[in-house]
């Protein structure tokens, strides 16, 4: 009698042992299943979240394009020549915004040059759609070494120091014109978000690589 006692204890202990593991098991997997839930929901939430922002970012680039830059300065770009020309050119602003120019155009690739670059094959970078950042040595160092990261990798830009220019910092693209103080103006973003291969490109998608270096 006591034998088979013991025996049908050892299956009441073998059945809750089997009854609390199915128990276990079946809490994990809901855990599972919750946490994995709730994982999914996060990179949905932060994938929706980044989309928002990548729109919303473009959407203001879009909205500064269209808006007039303060103080610009403007040429009529059908009166600005673009005859492929082997002299130098005496262009009536400086840095030039267009005109006759060198069959070469400088590389504007997001190139910065520490010396100055000849008028005639920068023109014809503007002519492809670039924007031409230039310096004097009124401007602040700090500044140029911002302006040198904002311009470098960027595609369709280039920058070089112009001793004679008017205004410590100037951008320029074609037939369009900026001086600015500092390179912390609202107004330089805004200015390659509108003319970095803008409305104003005479040859837009002419390369920017494959000219000259310096």
């Amino acid at each position: 009698m006591a034998s088979r006692k013991t025996s049908d204890d050892r299956r009441a202990r073998i059945e809750a042992m089997r009854k609390a593991d199915q128990s276990r098991e079946r809490r994990n997997r809901i855990l599972t299943i919750s946490l994995s839930g709730i994982v999914v929901a996060s990179l949905i939430g932060f994938g929706v979240y980044v989309l928002e922002k990548e729109n919303d970012e473009q959407e203001q680039k879009v909205a500064q394009a269209k808006e007039p830059i303060k103080d610009e300065k403007t040429w009529d770009a059908k009166k600005l020549g673009r005859t492929h020309v082997k002299q130098a050119v005496k262009y009536p602003m400086t840095p030039p915004v267009g005109g006759d120019h060198h069959q070469a155009w400088m590389n504007c690739n997001g190139d910065v040059y520490k010396e100055s670059i000849p008028n005639e094959n920068a023109v014809h970078s503007l002519e492809h759609g670039a924007v031409w950042v230039t310096y004097n040595d009124k401007a602040a160092k700090a500044d140029v070494a911002k302006l040198e990261k904002r311009v470098k990798g960027n595609q369709y830009t280039l920058m070089s120091p112009v001793k004679d220019q008017a205004g410590p910092i100037m951008l320029s693209a074609w037939g369009k014109q900026l001086t600015v103080e500092k390179a912390s103006d609202s107004r330089v973003e805004q200015f390659f978000t509108k003319y970095v291969l803008g409305e104003q490109t005479p040859e837009k998608g002419a390369a920017c690589t494959g000219g000259l270096r310096s």
